[in-house]
């Protein structure tokens, strides 16, 4: 493990200690779980985006989608338990 050294204000280094404090935690114990978030929350985007950016060059290849009313419709059954099928992509108009 590797030692990193970080600056921050003091008035952050006290809101830190406080926030730790009330979590039952070291203030490096916290700052680790905060990093630690973060830098899981970027990941998780990326991925997201990833996969948004797969879709939409998917989409933009095939010229089909499916449009906003059917998804919605479709997704209120489910939502609903009501047996439905999934609706079926169809050319953009443009």
């Amino acid at each position: 493990m590797s030692t990193t050294t970080i600056r921050i204000e003091d008035d952050l280094k006290a809101r830190v200690a406080a926030a730790a404090q009330h979590a039952g935690k070291t203030a490096h114990a916290f700052i680790l779980d905060a990093i630690s978030q973060t830098v899981e929350q970027v990941e998780l985007d990326n991925a997201f985006n990833a996969v948004a950016d797969q879709r939409w060059a998917t989409i933009q290849a095939s010229g089909k989608t499916v449009p906003w009313d059917d998804a919605k419709a479709y997704l209120a059954a489910r939502a609903n338990g009501e047996p439905t099928r999934k609706p079926a992509a169809r050319k953009l108009a443009k």
